[in-house]
């Protein structure tokens, strides 16, 4: 064990972190490749990061895979990621079955070309029993569309008078969301230097600690994870009260 992961072991780990797979463009660029070729060194991050989360004790792991925003790149790429999931899916999803993960998914899988949404949902089937780590794919996913789709859910019932618009509070619209019965994130880390939540949980991050760094993702492994949980870990999480209170709670 590494003194890094001896340190962090010893104090409280996040639940559920939520990671905004970011730069993996701008890696190639650098490196004068195509951009596909950073998405697809980005995948050996997401195994590692996966394998460290799952030897930590995080419960549930939601990677921003693809945007409902990204449809607008060139659609060589867009085809390119699409391929580049299959595949993944695919040549990961019997390791990820023998160390106990369970794949699942956020977003509108429907608007998915079929091979992708033919191995997704074989995956998630194959390991839907594991419950060492949930990992949570956010594909053709955006928080407006999600809070969008949950209003329309909630109209709907009330329309047809299975819901009083009394009724609606934090814990029914949350229950209308794609991640009902998943945690919220504790720690939402961002990888390639940028410092916004791109329309990433929105709802579901009111409270979440935030952790920016400028590492690309492909250049992402288990110590950058094991830091961000480190500073995580330095952290007075109040949600609202003061810190008094909290001491006065731990009595």
């Amino acid at each position: 064990m590494s003194d890094l992961k001896a340190h962090i072991s010893a104090g409280p780990i996040p639940a559920h972190i939520a990671i905004i797979m970011d730069g993996n463009g701008r890696w190639a660029k650098r490196k004068g490749l195509p951009r596909v070729l950073g998405h697809r060194s980005g995948v050996k991050s997401v195994r590692e990061v996966t394998e460290a989360a799952a030897e930590i004790g995080v419960q549930y792991l939601t990677l921003y895979t693809f945007s409902t925003e990204n449809w607008s790149r060139p659609p060589a790429e867009v085809s390119a990621l699409m391929n580049l999931l299959v595949e993944t899916v695919r040549v990961e999803i019997n390791d990820l079955h023998r160390n106990g993960v369970r794949l699942t998914t956020i977003g509108d899988l429907s608007a998915l070309p079929p091979a992708s949404r033919k191995a997704l949902l074989e995956g998630i089937e194959q390991t839907q029993h594991n419950t060492r780590l949930t990992l949570v794919l956010a594909l053709n996913y955006s928080a407006r569309w999600e809070i969008l789709r949950a209003a329309r859910l909630m109209a709907e019932k009330a329309a047809q008078g299975q819901l009083q618009p009394e009724d609606i509070d934090s814990a029914v619209f949350a229950s209308a969301l794609c991640t009902n019965g998943i945690p919220d994130p504790d720690l939402l880390i961002r990888t390639g230097g940028e410092m916004r939540l791109s329309n990433f949980l929105l709802w579901q991050a009111a409270y979440t600690e935030l952790y920016f760094t400028s590492v690309f993702w492909p250049d992402f492994g288990r110590n950058d994870l094991f830091e961000a949980i480190a500073s995580y870990q330095q952290r007075e999480r109040r949600f609202g009260k003061i810190t008094e209170q909290l001491v006065g709670q731990q009595v």
